[in-house]
């Protein structure tokens, strides 16, 4: 388990308020002016010792991702952009920072910003948050008021700006290209890649997209250093602390701060209170937000939380939105309305999302009734192949992967509903 002294969330739970003063207090804004003086490059280099990797879904390093920005400026500005659009299924971690720790985001941003020689930062929060947007805005205004953020950010010497964009709740905007066009007053659809963002982002010009976990973590990192953060957790390219959040059949739903790492059934045990009925009624797990495969119990009881344990075992750490299903689920249903969610979610461009979403969802339906044949079975996993890996953006994924999890683990399941259904129709 994770020690208290090594915790950067301290505040994750809103014990006391998310303010400049009681901020400052934890450590927050603590001579950011120092952290700056020791220059961009020093920054991007203690980013990439610190293991860190992006904490939205992707795990892409983030000191690689950030060293990809221009070094010189040829006329056009940089941005960063934050992505606290939190979309996915089972992930609540992004809003307890808006909420609660707003300070750790807002100087995450001016030293990422530095660091990419962005004079600019740009958070888009999910339309549906309301009320932490307002708190990331107070958080905001006492940053300007105390002369932490405008002209001489600080007192670096560094003229840094922070907006906020609500969106409008679509998950296709938490892409980060779709995300950036949704800025833009266009609809929130994915771009083609190449250029990528760090070349022609925000306005056409050189932009980073982070999520918010990865930013608010950054001040900490740079403050203990990289070589403390990347000593948490199993090894360098799984390192350092993350925010789980765990919902669904257990005792005591949570988000938690925890090392990379830790064994998924400890996670739930020690921080849930364990399984509804205890760890022997436990059907599945969905561990990385709802796109990731579900793993049935025999895979739970030795995995680590990770990323590369989890892409071991055939799923994936994702955003780390833990979905617990005990034996009173009908996984079938489960995952026929996740399937229901990405067609909605579908921005309609690439035609193997657009059709193949529905095409999976009504074959799903069928299938929760048994309305099928076990044939049909190989067909829907055909049509999520031919979805998975053929579209600008990882929606088609996706959609893809609840299923093909499914069909892997619980194929006995979905044949025994497809004979029941034909014994009571015969």
């Amino acid at each position: 388990m994770l020690n208290d002294e090594d915790r950067i969330y301290t505040n994750l739970y809103g014990w006391e308020s998310f303010s400049l003063k009681n901020a400052q207090k934890r450590g927050d804004w603590d001579n950011t002016k120092a952290i700056v003086a020791k220059g961009r490059d020093w920054i991007i280099d203690e980013m990439k010792k610190s293991g860190l990797r992006g904490r939205g879904g992707a795990g892409f390093p983030t000191g690689l991702k950030w060293s990809f920005m221009p070094k010189e400026s040829n006329g056009r500005p940089h941005y960063l952009v934050i992505n606290a659009d939190e979309s996915e299924p089972g992930t609540c971690k992004d809003r307890d920072i808006l909420r609660n720790e707003p300070h750790k985001l807002i100087e995450g941003a001016l030293l990422a910003g530095f660091a990419m020689g962005a004079h600019a930062a740009y958070i888009y929060v999910r339309g549906e948050f309301y009320n932490e947007s307002s708190e990331l805005w107070s958080a905001i205004h006492e940053a300007y008021d105390a002369g932490l953020l405008g002209k001489n950010a600080a007192g670096s010497g560094w003229d840094f700006d922070v907006f906020v964009h609500r969106g409008g709740g679509a998950y296709i905007c938490g892409e980060e290209t779709a995300l950036i066009e949704s800025i833009e007053g266009k609809k929130g659809q994915p771009r083609n890649k190449p250029p990528f963002p760090a070349m022609a982002g925000l306005y056409s010009c050189p932009t980073t997209v982070n999520n918010v976990e990865t930013i608010a973590s950054v001040p900490t990192i740079l403050r203990r250093g990289g070589a403390w953060f990347a000593g948490l957790g199993p090894n360098e390219k799984n390192a350092g602390t993350k925010l789980f959040c765990i919902s669904g059949h257990v005792n005591q739903p949570c988000n938690v701060e925890e090392e990379m790492g830790i064994p998924l059934k400890e996670l739930i045990e020690k921080h849930c209170g364990g399984v509804h009925g205890g760890w022997k009624n436990l059907l599945a797990v969905i561990p990385g937000g709802s796109s990731t495969p579900m793993i049935p119990k025999d895979i739970c009881e030795t995995v680590h939380m990770d990323f590369d344990s989890l892409r071991e075992v055939g799923t994936a750490l994702g955003t780390a939105g833990v979905i617990v299903m005990d034996k009173s689920t009908d996984v079938i249903q489960a995952i026929c309305r996740l399937s229901q969610f990405y067609m909605h979610e579908s921005c309609g461009q690439c035609t193997p999302c657009r059709e193949g979403t529905g095409w999976v969802w009504r074959i799903m339906k069928r299938m929760v009734a048994g309305n099928a044949t076990v044939e049909e079975i190989d067909q829907l996993f055909e049509v999520t192949k031919e979805i998975e890996g053929h579209t600008i953006c990882a929606l088609g994924d996706a959609a893809a992967w609840p299923v093909q999890g499914l069909i892997k683990h619980f194929r006995p399941e979905m044949e025994h509903r497809i004979m029941e259904y034909r014994k009571s129709a015969a």
